[in-house]
């Protein structure tokens, strides 16, 4: 007799409280479901189920033994599943949230490849800059840009972005460059207000960590905003490199105090689990792994 079988007969009795029901469950005859079981009590040497007319329950011997088959069980139906989201297709809906600016400026444009790749998979995405709760709103995928807590997610890092201290050319002819870091507090700053250090900018300089308190004239919740607020000549920003880096090599923007460099933040895809992956969420992690892996 098929292990396996004897115990997922055991434990059907035992989960559907009867040898009639798991009978019915399982489709076979309830007299091959009291065979299997009687063939694992004397193969095992000992009493698993209290049998009478009216109900049947564990043994002590047979609840050690009924939380181990289901423990195997599980492990068997998890490596099936696994197997089966690796050589599925990838169908259906996806929902995925992003950054806004990351989201206009880094995806927007690999939406149609992705399509073109997995046309059977409906996309929507949707851009917020604040934390989403993967689980609690329904989304399959949220790509994070940050210094990642621990979390029960499963993330990905797909790619990493230097953050820079930065103004126009003009500013800094109208109101001059910056000696330190604390010169910062003589000058316009333009604050990000889901900037993780909130009004604490941190730097690692020559001679080690540096933590300057600013005091922002302006505070948005847009990456885009404080870009160009800085480009119309209004303060200094520190901003990740995928919003301003084409500023900064076309001029319009200029790094400052080079030499104290900020945090660089990885660039991580966030899902709810690591068993039983869909097709449509690995399919996603591995294109945009791909597509952003030269990405500063």
């Amino acid at each position: 007799m098929d292990r396996f079988q004897e115990m997922q007969t055991f434990c059907a009795v035992v989960d559907a409280g009867s040898f009639v029901k798991a009978a019915e469950f399982l489709h076979i005859s309830k007299p091959a479901v009291s065979r299997h079981v009687a063939d694992m009590e004397a193969r095992l040497g000992v009493r698993l189920l209290h049998r009478t007319t009216r109900r049947l329950s564990l043994t002590e011997e047979g609840a050690v033994f009924y939380t181990r088959c289901r423990e195997l069980l599980s492990g068997l139906e998890e490596a099936e599943s696994e197997l089966s989201s690796r050589s599925g297709a990838a169908r259906g809906l996806l929902r995925v949230n992003v950054p806004v600016s990351f989201g206009v400026q880094a995806l927007a444009p690999l939406w149609g490849a992705f399509h073109d790749l997995y046309p059977r998979v409906r996309l929507d995405v949707e851009l917020f800059d604040r934390v989403v709760d993967v689980i609690e709103e329904g989304y399959d995928l949220a790509i994070r840009i940050a210094t990642l807590p621990d979390s029960s997610l499963i993330s990905k890092r797909l790619a990493s972005t230097r953050v820079v201290l930065c103004a126009s050319p003009r500013y800094l002819e109208m109101y001059g460059q910056p000696s330190d870091p604390s010169a910062l507090a003589a000058h316009k700053i333009i604050g990000y207000s889901y900037w993780l250090g909130g009004d604490t900018w941190d730097f690692d300089g020559p001679e080690g960590p540096v933590s300057v308190k600013v005091d922002p004239w302006m505070v948005t919740n847009n990456g885009d905003t404080c870009r160009a607020v800085a480009l119309a000549h209004q303060g200094i920003i520190l901003h990740p490199t995928f919003v301003i880096g084409d500023d900064l090599d076309a001029g319009r923007l200029v790094e400052i105090l080079p030499e104290y460099r900020s945090i660089e933040l990885g660039i991580y895809a966030v899902y709810p689990t690591r068993k039983h992956v869909a097709p449509k969420v690995r399919a996603l992690v591995n294109f945009l792994e791909k597509q952003l892996s030269d990405l500063e």
